[in-house]
């Protein structure tokens, strides 16, 4: 009898506490910047939707900086003591990235832990050359034809230097795609502009010259570098699968990484 007795005992000493149920994994929370252009908050939402797709267990949220609501402060309040990942939807290495994000992170009520910026990545080329395939870009040009095209990569600018590095480095990696030379330029708060790159190329013999929108969503500097095109120029990088990946590799990326302890 006491060896029957004890088995029910027994086994319930290996049930965990709480049941066996594990904690969830951390949230992902895309930080967009926000804008007044609707079409942006549409496009960030749409991306949100490609994330999920990918995650469907992934608790996905979405924070901005300015602008649009929910800001990330309400998000990161919203989520409480729950862990997150917060996943700039940037393309490089700024302000926002090394001040203002870290700042709202670090005022969360949950640990929060924030990933790199999306850009220099072969993933945002992957999705650059898909847009100017879209806009017309021939997927298979001659050798004459190279000889006379180019691109402008078109971004909004930073005074950080850091943040045109970045820029410079997708630069070089969509030219090593296209074959051709690829110059970036600023919508604002750097150099050179997008008509100062245009004349450049110009002299330089490269009459089919593109512009590549090195924007995440429609907006206003996106529609006036657009506008600066003398052939073609494609629509910013939006809601595309590569971008999509992207965001989930960055997340990835922080969780492989060791959660370092606070003194």
């Amino acid at each position: 009898m006491n060896r029957i007795s004890t088995q029910p005992a027994d086994r319930l000493r290996l049930v965990p506490p709480d049941g066996g149920r594990r904690p969830g994994p951390p949230a992902l929370v895309l930080v967009a910047h926000g804008s007044r252009d609707p079409r942006a908050l549409h496009t960030v939402r749409a991306l949100l939707d490609e994330v999920r797709a990918l995650r469907p267990a992934l608790p996905v949220h979405l924070g901005h900086i300015e602008l649009n609501a929910p800001l990330l402060p309400d998000t990161l309040a919203a989520l409480g003591d729950t862990p997150s990942v917060l996943v700039p939807l940037l393309l490089g290495r700024g302000y926002h990235v090394k001040q203002d994000i870290p700042e709202m992170a670090a005022a969360a009520p949950g640990h929060a832990r924030v990933a790199a910026p999306l850009g220099p990545h072969p993933l945002l080329v992957d999705t650059l050359y898909d847009r100017l395939t879209e806009a017309g870009w021939p997927p298979a040009p001659s050798e004459a034809e190279r000889r006379t095209s180019a691109v402008v990569l078109a971004a909004a600018g930073s005074r950080d230097p850091d943040s045109a590095a970045d820029t410079r480095r997708t630069a070089h990696l969509l030219a090593d795609r296209l074959g051709v030379p690829v110059i970036p330029a600023y919508a604002s708060a750097a150099i050179p502009t997008v008509d100062t790159a245009v004349r450049a190329l110009t002299a330089r013999g490269r009459h089919r010259i593109a512009v590549a929108s090195y924007f995440t969503a429609p907006g206003r500097f996106a529609t006036e570098c657009a506008a600066k095109s003398p052939w073609l120029a494609s629509a910013p990088l939006g809601a595309h699968p590569a971008m999509a990946r992207l965001i989930v590799h960055r997340y990835d990326q922080v969780l492989s990484m060791p959660v370092r302890s606070v003194a």
